[in-house]
């Protein structure tokens, strides 16, 4: 592993996580870390819960996240899953430069799956000028994601100053995938070994992935949880999640499923290479990345 990409496989698979970069998040721009990630944790709990992964919460100014992105090479396709936040940010964007790295062009890319339409996942489709950035690609983002973000519904559910940004730049990567785009309602096969599954909560259309070949699996989890805290506290929900309620039932039965067949998961905003496996702990999980799975 270097800092930019991770290869690895699953079963006959050979996949990469790459890293488009990363964003810090600290006021004024966003809450204090505490609020944009743990909104309704009581404080005493929070801090007993943060100290144990070394954060202090009154001296937590910023929070630095990794957006992950996945490649899945099954010998048919190129699956990308989502594309990064490409002018997001100086420090993000850089997914294109690293695929090129590995010797795999924009072109090459034949199916993109959205996990769901937020700036780091779908901020890669386009460039500056608004032309595709992968000309030969099929996408696929669920029916209710693609809704929200493309109709009145997101306006109405959304702070202006916040939603405005969101919905631009939603609608700006969406609007030109729209004649090579297929939504889906529920668990599809978008080919063969790699099929979604719906993961609602932190947006009204938030999709996971599970990829399988020769009996081994990767469930890709994408913004379920965005940070270890959420396995052992599940019911914190992040400022980000539209709905508390659904994230809540979403991460029991993602985690817990992930934990009885131990699978291993990524999670496009934990620690790169955001690969990793969910451990029973008590009634919740723990978080155990992939270098400290022995």
């Amino acid at each position: 592993m270097n800092d930019n990409t991770y290869r690895f496989k699953v079963g006959q698979f050979q996949c990469i996580a790459i890293l488009d970069g990363a964003l810090t998040y600290s006021p004024p721009t966003f809450p204090p870390p505490a609020a944009l990630l743990f909104t309704n944790a009581p404080k005493d709990e929070l801090e007993k819960a943060a100290d144990l992964h070394g954060i202090q919460i009154q001296n937590w100014p910023s929070w630095t996240s990794p957006y992950i992105c996945l490649l899945v090479d099954t010998g048919k396709h190129l699956v990308l899953v989502d594309t990064g936040a490409d002018g997001l940010a100086p420090t993000t964007g850089r997914l294109i430069q690293k695929l090129r790295a590995e010797g795999i062009l924009p072109g090459d890319i034949d199916t993109i799956i959205l996990t769901h339409a937020h700036p780091d996942h779908v901020g890669g489709n386009t460039d500056a000028e608004g032309k595709l950035i992968y000309p030969n690609a099929r996408y696929f983002i669920s029916k209710a994601e693609w809704d929200f973000w493309m109709s009145s519904q997101a306006e109405t559910s959304l702070d202006k100053h916040s939603g405005g940004i969101l919905i631009g730049i939603a609608r700006k990567n969406l609007t030109p995938i729209l004649d090579r785009l297929e939504t889906i309602n529920d668990e599809t096969e978008i080919v063969s070994g790699i099929r979604t599954f719906m993961a609602l909560g932190h947006t009204p259309g938030h999709m996971g992935l599970s990829i399988s070949s020769s009996n081994e699996k990767l469930c890709v989890i994408s913004d379920v949880v965005l940070h270890p805290i959420h396995l052992e506290h599940p019911e914190w929900f992040a400022a980000v999640d539209v709905d508390p309620t659904q994230i809540l039932a979403t991460r029991k039965s993602v985690l817990s499923k992930a934990a009885i067949e131990h699978m291993l998961v990524l999670a496009f905003h934990l620690p790169f290479p955001g690969l990793g496996y969910v451990i029973q702990k008590g009634s919740t999980w723990k978080w155990q990345p992939i270098h400290s799975s022995n």
